[in-house]
């Protein structure tokens, strides 16, 4: 056999018992980013960025399915357009990076950079529409913005430096805007299960955490492996707030005047956090199929006499597998030993890798092993065309099937405070009958450390004299809690 062993180091901890130190090795071993020179800044390495590539494509498909445009507005913000907005600004006031200074000179106005476009886009939409032929005004825009967070950085869960859409829109009544958020949601929805094979609790969120300068907001929150909430992508609704802010107006149908009704949405890479987190393990990195850059990698078993027969035999795999759009790669590289062919690309998540060797090919068939569950099935070479598909379908459901069955597994229905802190303690979010008073919130995270998630559209019934869990006023909506990023 050629080549010989070349030093490939696995992780070193396991996912359970120090799931911080995993997840740092995870995304540096399996090259999914590195740290820049700037604080809570990163490196999107191609593993990660390809991944983010394919969610962005999916989601802008389907936004232009529904008359969604994309457009670009500056980074830039003059401190005057953010200052427009009260409520606005002092949700992000915290986290706003300014330019003072150009070379040497100080600026007449600080600049801010880019935390959200709100500001920015909105002041051009008070000029762009004028008439209620004007509307629906749909735009996107995919960019990069800074939260200069002082929190504790996580790379793609808590930056500094994040990528996003932002989706802004104008709507001539209120009914039309909030018709908006099914579509909206649905599509991250679909995205994130059957793609990203990721599930989420749906919910409004509490008036403390909603976006600001919001009415209200819908997010989708999802579990991280050791018992903590990210928020995903979210639909805020603005009602008339941002347009009587900035002049939004527009004459309607019969000639008088009236302010426009706004949504904004995003999805950002932050969903590459939670997808790495929750899939892999303690090889390494486990991709969904359906957002792998490679679906399958055929590593032969080289030696001199058989070398040629070998590779021929796994280059007409190749062809058959791309004829049924199969992402396949062929590793023919003669200086690295199988074993540690193996364990590379476990570690970068391939999700099928078929063996082949001179054996195998005298029985007519070829090793395929499954990088979620490690199986291995033997399958005829004639049969891979049809086999290897329904295995790559397979792993994406029962990858997203696993994911559910942990979410309902981890998420408690609770009535009082002390079934909620002894939940808490043992990594579980929990749903409970609350008095939805900002208060009690507050004095609930300060006690345990968990906040307020969202409230489900689905609602479980409330008693006629149900009792707040944590306060024990009345109650009146049931609304998810856990500890979160």
């Amino acid at each position: 056999m050629a080549g010989k062993d070349k030093d490939l180091k696995g992780l070193t901890v396991k996912k359970k018992e120090d799931f911080s130190e995993w997840y740092t090795q995870l995304i540096q071993k399996a090259e999914l980013a590195d740290y820049s020179a700037v604080s809570g800044c990163i490196i999107y390495r191609p593993n990660s960025y390809l991944v983010w590539e394919k969610i962005r494509d999916e989601v802008d498909r389907r936004f232009k399915a529904i008359g969604i445009k994309n457009a670009y507005f500056p980074l830039f913000i003059p401190e005057k357009l953010l200052q427009k907005e009260a409520s606005h600004i002092e949700g992000f006031s915290p986290e706003v990076a300014w330019v003072t200074h150009a070379g040497d000179s100080k600026l007449d106005e600080r600049i801010a950079v880019r935390p959200t476009s709100e500001t920015i886009m909105y002041d051009s939409y008070s000029k762009w529409i004028r008439s209620h032929r004007d509307l629906p005004l749909r735009l996107n825009q995919w960019n990069n913005v800074v939260r200069w967070e002082f929190k504790h950085p996580t790379p793609f869960l808590r930056g500094r430096e994040f990528l996003w859409n932002e989706g802004h829109t104008a709507f001539a009544t209120k009914k039309e805007a909030e018709a908006e958020k099914d579509q909206i949601i649905g599509i991250y929805k679909e995205v994130c299960e059957n793609y990203l094979a990721l599930p989420s609790l749906i919910g409004k969120k509490s008036e403390k955490e909603k976006f600001a300068g919001a009415e209200y907001t819908v997010s989708m929150e999802f579990l991280m492996p050791h018992g903590k909430a990210v928020q995903g992508p979210d639909f805020h609704h603005d009602g008339q707030i941002f347009a009587k802010a900035f002049d939004i107006t527009f004459l309607d149908d019969k000639g008088e005047k009236q302010y426009a009704w706004q949504n904004t949405w995003a999805i950002s890479t932050r969903m590459l956090g939670v997808l790495f987190a929750v899939h892999s393990d303690d090889k390494g990195l486990v991709l969904p199929p359906k957002v792998a850059l490679t679906q399958a990698v055929i590593v032969p078993i080289l030696f001199d006499a058989t070398k040629d027969i070998v590779l021929k035999e796994a280059a007409a795999i190749v062809k058959k597998l791309e004829k049924k759009d199969i992402a396949v790669h062929l590793d023919s590289r003669d200086d690295y030993s199988p074993g540690w062919k193996f364990n590379e690309w476990e570690m970068k998540g391939i999700p099928l890798r078929i063996e082949l060797g001179p054996k195998d090919i005298e029985k007519k068939q070829a090793v395929v092993v499954r990088r979620d569950t490690g199986e291995k099935k033997f399958i005829l070479l004639d049969k891979l065309e049809t086999e290897v598909p329904l295995l790559l379908e397979t792993m994406q459901n029962e990858l997203y099937a696993k994911a559910v069955k942990h979410l309902q597994a981890s998420t408690v229905m609770v009535t009082s405070l002390r079934e909620a802190e002894k939940e808490l303690l043992v990594e579980k979010l929990i749903l409970g009958p609350w008095c939805g008073v900002t208060k009690c919130e507050e004095e609930f995270k300060e006690k345990t450390g968990a906040k307020s998630l969202n409230s489900p559209f689905e609602q479980p019934p409330l008693k006629k004299e149900q009792k707040c869990f944590a306060c024990g006023a009345k109650a009146m909506v049931w609304f998810y809690f856990g500890k979160s990023y």
